[in-house]
């Protein structure tokens, strides 16, 4: 087993890191107070060809691997966790869903403008009454005169407020349950299609979260995202390579956690010497350390196995339970160890500890995920 990163994955690692600590980080605290999606941090970042990471050159993208992409999400939200789950949800959610499911002229239509970082890209699968119980969906589609007529509303949608293309489930055939549930591609613009007003969130604050609306919505048939009835079954394929993502963001927001704490317990006297030389504060520094490894190991390894084409749902999800969890922790202490001064927005650690708590409940909570990891083993 080998457990170097390749050349191309160090130059990426390398590149996203230093871009991400010296252009996004100084803006991170000012990304929070706006509450404002950073759109010329998003073109840099469609510059140096990093929209589009994991999906193929011919369609817009870079052709870069999922541990690449698992890479970048991390160091992007080491520096600003809000700007890490914008770049994920448009690449995981946004975009891949074209890339697993739609036609030749889908991808070339509608993935490589995304890819290319035109615009942002969102995926609308949550509602007021279907959360974790996804299959629960009650928007519908309807057949009318050769087009898709669409009502109902989705709720909690990331990007969707800068989307230029949303793709949503819907259910086409009530009677057959899950089996029912279809994919569509609803463009930005499209005659009843509303997105509603911004949340104000706990944290993540500088990301763009809106309820969508949709009133007798007409699409042509075409828009429909591979095949009718498969609309469950691909987004759980979805959700699968988003929780990877997650997991990656986890370890970013871990990172930072320790960073700073770290940078902190160097700097900090009390009796008469730096709090980096008590035992008590060295151990929270090393049980830091330690899960934050473990949870970057299991991301590379889900990401490797997706990049092999094995199956890495049980993977995924061990990694996103395990990841976002630590990531809470991790938090927790940074603010423990900075004491007072970790309660006041002066320091980083308090947005942490704000931006982190959605992890473990995003993409399936962390109760979803035992679910999944139960059923893989047999339960």
């Amino acid at each position: 087993m080998n457990f170097d990163l390749s050349s191309e994955q160090a130059l990426l690692q390398k590149t996203v890191r230093e871009f991400a600590q010296e252009v996004i980080k100084p803006q991170a605290k000012n990304i929070d107070e706006n509450g404002k999606i950073p759109e010329a941090i998003l073109k840099q970042l469609a510059e140096l060809e990093l929209m589009g990471l994991p999906f193929p050159e011919k369609y817009g993208g870079a052709g870069g691997d999922y541990i690449m992409y698992a890479i970048a999400v991390e160091e992007i939200s080491r520096a600003c966790a809000s700007t890490g789950i914008t770049y994920a949800a448009h690449i995981s959610l946004g975009s891949a869903p074209f890339y697993l499911f739609g036609t030749e002229e889908q991808k070339v239509k509608f993935l490589t403008p995304l890819a290319q970082g035109h615009y942002l890209g969102a995926f609308g699968l949550t509602e007021p009454n279907a959360g974790s119980d996804a299959g629960g969906t009650e928007t519908n589609a309807l057949k009318k005169d050769g087009r898709w007529v669409i009502n109902g509303s989705k709720i909690f949608i990331t990007n969707a407020g800068y989307a230029g293309t949303v793709v949503i489930t819907a259910v086409t055939d009530r009677s057959k349950g899950k089996k029912g549930i279809s994919s569509f591609i609803i463009p930005r613009g499209t005659k009843g299609f509303s997105i509603g007003k911004e949340f104000d969130k706990l944290g993540l604050r500088g990301s763009n979260t809106v309820p969508l609306y949709f009133d007798n919505v007409e699409v042509p048939e075409d828009y429909l995202l591979g095949k009718e009835g498969e609309g469950f079954k691909q987004f759980l394929q979805v959700l699968d390579g988003g929780r990877i993502s997650i997991a990656a963001m986890a370890v970013g927001i871990a990172q930072a956690c320790l960073d700073a704490s770290l940078e902190y317990a160097k700097t900090r006297k009390q009796f008469g010497q730096t709090i980096s030389k008590f035992q008590a504060i060295q151990f929270k520094l090393a049980d830091m350390a330690a899960q934050i490894e473990l949870a970057r190991t299991m991301v590379y390894r889900a990401a490797w196995l997706k990049d092999q084409g094995k199956p890495f749902s049980y993977e995924a999800a061990i990694a996103k339970l395990f990841a976002s969890e630590m990531a809470t922790q991790a938090a927790s202490q940074a603010i423990q160890i900075h004491g007072g001064y970790g309660y006041m927005k002066e320091y980083p650690v308090e947005r942490y500890y704000r931006d982190v708590k959605l992890l473990e409940i995003g993409e399936g909570t962390s109760e979803i995920q035992r679910l999944v990891i139960a059923r893989h083993l047999g339960c």
